[in-house]
């Protein structure tokens, strides 16, 4: 495949990263493995460290963990302080790309963006849905993806925040007008009810949690989210 055919299969297609965060930790292997046969694109996985976010979740050792059980990416969204502390740990327990907050990261986000890259995976940015999109207009060059929080992070099962969906239009406009091909990636509410109104405000990576993992027919959700 070409660049140019590799660009437009990003803006393209629409990818669907189900969270990790709602699956049975004791049984983690098997809900990846069945992820990965119910059709997912990636797995996406919440490292939250108490401290950046309320809640604490898990490490590397997960992921390295996760990563034998699938040959999935691994999208991997670091809630933490410091970030640049973890990325070598992660880049090394299989991590396909790792995200990092401009909220955590303050005026070392450029740095730590290189830093990922300099491990190994690729390297996105989030931002927080009260962040307004301004904050990383500097850094979206140093980035494969811009994740946009649709709810707060730290907690599983929350609404969607409606407000976000401008900044997922600016940020495809932005894009599509400097030719840049990059994932717009938007995390926290997502329903079969909604993913049509995100995928048409220009994201192309859905993150979903108990929408997949409630599901009666897990297989059958995610090609609704794909396709709906």
């Amino acid at each position: 495949m070409s660049d140019l055919q590799e660009e437009e299969r990003m803006k393209s297609e629409i990818r669907i990263a189900p969270s990790v965060l709602s699956a049975d930790f004791a049984a983690m292997g098997d809900a990846v493995e069945k992820l990965e046969k119910c059709g997912a694109d990636m797995i996406h996985c919440d490292v939250m460290d108490g401290t950046f976010v309320p809640k604490l979740t898990f490490g590397c050792d997960m992921i390295a963990a996760i990563r034998r059980h699938t040959s999935l990416p691994l999208d991997v969204h670091l809630m933490v302080v410091n970030p640049q502390n973890q990325v070598r740990y992660f880049a090394e327990a299989g991590a396909s790309i790792i995200t990092v907050h401009r909220e955590a990261c303050g005026d070392d986000l450029k740095n730590v963006l290189r830093l990922i890259r300099n491990c190994g995976p690729r390297c996105g940015v989030v931002i927080n849905p009260d962040t307004s999109l301004k904050e990383v207009y500097d850094c979206l060059e140093f980035c494969d993806t811009l994740l946009i929080m649709s709810v707060f992070p730290g907690l599983g099962g929350q609404k969607f925040i409606e407000h976000v969906l401008p900044k997922v239009e600016e940020a495809r406009r932005i894009f599509d007008a400097q030719g840049i091909a990059k994932d717009i990636e938007i995390d926290g509410g997502i329903t079969e009810e909604n993913v049509r109104r995100v995928k048409d405000a220009g994201a192309n990576v859905i993150v979903t949690g108990n929408t997949v993992f409630k599901s009666a027919d897990m297989a059958k959700t995610i090609l609704n989210l794909k396709t709906l």
